[in-house]
């Protein structure tokens, strides 16, 4: 017994000692080496400091918006309690794309949604300017409130049983019906006897701040060929805000808040040198669309997801899915102009805007390039799982019933739900 305790005792002292050369070895080679290792760890950081920096060069591009001054453009915007804004930075900045493209080349159309601020007055005293400039015209102002419309009789569509163990009302079928309102007048002038009116593009605008360069940048995106063309919206730079509608260019949605955003490798190369950004979706504050297939035999309209489709806890912005339903989108493309970038108040405006300097700064595009990579990596699981659990869903709903089920916005859905309540809306 003695003998064996021994040898046992022995061969964990010889495994100890193993135990401690293995360890010692690597240590040994660190403290051996270590100026090697820093020199090769700064060099790396180096090199790669100026790839970053020669891949982030802007592209040469010579931007003549003149061109733009005689497109005729229909404007619409949707407005619920955003009086500060409208009347401190909104309605001016309308007001000034008015003077500068004339205004028998502008039409206005707002739906203001039951707004418990002053809104309401805000959009009076712009109408009042407006008419001064005899500018055409529809400002639709809300008699409802959020709480009146959540109470009344659920309708046969929009409605959905949530968990809340009621039905409520959906928030994008509801926003989608807004937006068509907004766009009602731009098939009615076509239609009306005289004086005719047919606008080459459609700016929706959301309660940013933005000047009308932003707007002539915009409209000259890509050489002015797209079916739509979005700005880069900012509340809390240097993330950025819109992350909900937009999707690169293979269809996948940001990976990273900060720049340079994007999955795919054409969307972000194209960021990293300030081009035109190819993606399949984008609203992002501000973007324009090519007017024709609005006025198509079945004009492109906003909608949200099937209601049988979002009973399995899936949305999708309905800002995204108009990109997704319009048939140039293929042809002509959509594109984010990093060049114009617009903010929900007047800090993160200046902030993104700097008049000296650039947007982003040499150590944020160095952050940016280490944050992307690592989203890229820590991420994938996550964006496999994500993808494996709408496609699963999608797949139930489209093998389900009698009917043919078939969603063309597939890149545009989350795992989410979106009701409407009495003060706003929620995730449930």
């Amino acid at each position: 017994m003695d003998s064996l305790d021994t040898t046992m005792s022995t061969m964990s002292i010889r495994q100890f000692e193993v135990s401690r050369s293995f360890i010692r070895r690597p240590l040994h080679f660190l403290r051996r080496h270590a100026r090697q290792i820093l020199a090769f760890g700064l060099a790396f950081l180096f090199l790669d400091l100026v790839f970053t920096l020669q891949r982030s060069q802007p592209a040469s591009k010579s931007i003549d918006p003149t061109h733009t001054n005689k497109e005729r453009i229909y404007i619409a915007s949707l407005h619920w309690n955003e009086a500060s804004l409208i009347r401190k930075h909104w309605a001016p900045a309308v007001l000034n794309l008015v003077r500068y493209f004339g205004k028998e080349n502008i039409y206005v159309s707002i739906v203001e949604g039951g707004s418990w601020d002053d809104t309401k007055e805000a959009l009076t005293e712009f109408d009042l300017e407006l008419e001064k400039l005899g500018v055409e015209r529809t400002i639709e102002l809300g008699n409802e409130t959020h709480a009146d419309v959540v109470n009344r009789p659920p309708e046969q569509t929009g409605w959905i049983d949530s968990p809340r163990g009621r039905k409520d009302l959906r928030r994008i079928p509801y926003l989608a019906s807004l937006r068509n309102r907004a766009m009602e007048k731009l098939r009615e002038f076509v239609a009306r006897k005289n004086k005719k009116r047919i606008f080459d593009k459609v700016l929706w605008l959301n309660d940013v701040i933005f000047d009308t360069q932003d707007v002539l940048n915009l409209l000259s995106t890509n050489d002015g060929h797209y079916a739509a063309a979005c700005a880069l919206d900012f509340s809390s730079p240097p993330f950025f805000y819109d992350t909900f509608a937009l999707r690169d260019s293979s269809g996948s949605p940001t990976i990273s808040m900060t720049w340079p955003y994007f999955l795919s490798p054409l969307s972000r190369s194209s960021i990293q040198t300030q081009s035109p950004v190819p993606v399949q979706s984008c609203w992002n504050g501000m973007v324009i669309f090519d007017a024709a297939p609005f006025y198509a035999a079945s004009p492109l309209q906003f909608r949200g997801l099937p209601d049988s489709l979002a009973k399995y806890h899936l949305e999708a912005s309905e800002c995204c899915l108009i990109h997704a339903d319009n048939p140039l989108a293929v042809e002509k493309g959509v594109f984010v102009n990093p060049d114009v970038r617009v903010a929900y108040d007047a800090e993160a405006r200046i902030l993104v805007n700097p008049l000296n300097g650039h947007w982003p700064s040499l150590w944020e595009k160095i952050q940016g390039a280490w944050r992307i990579r690592w989203a890229r990596f820590v991420g994938s699981f996550g964006r496999y799982f994500r993808r494996r659990l709408i496609a699963d869903r999608l797949a139930k709903w489209e093998g389900g019933g009698t009917e043919v089920h078939l969603e063309a916005g597939r890149v545009c859905i989350v795992n989410e739900m979106q009701i409407l309540v009495d003060n706003g809306w929620m995730h449930v």
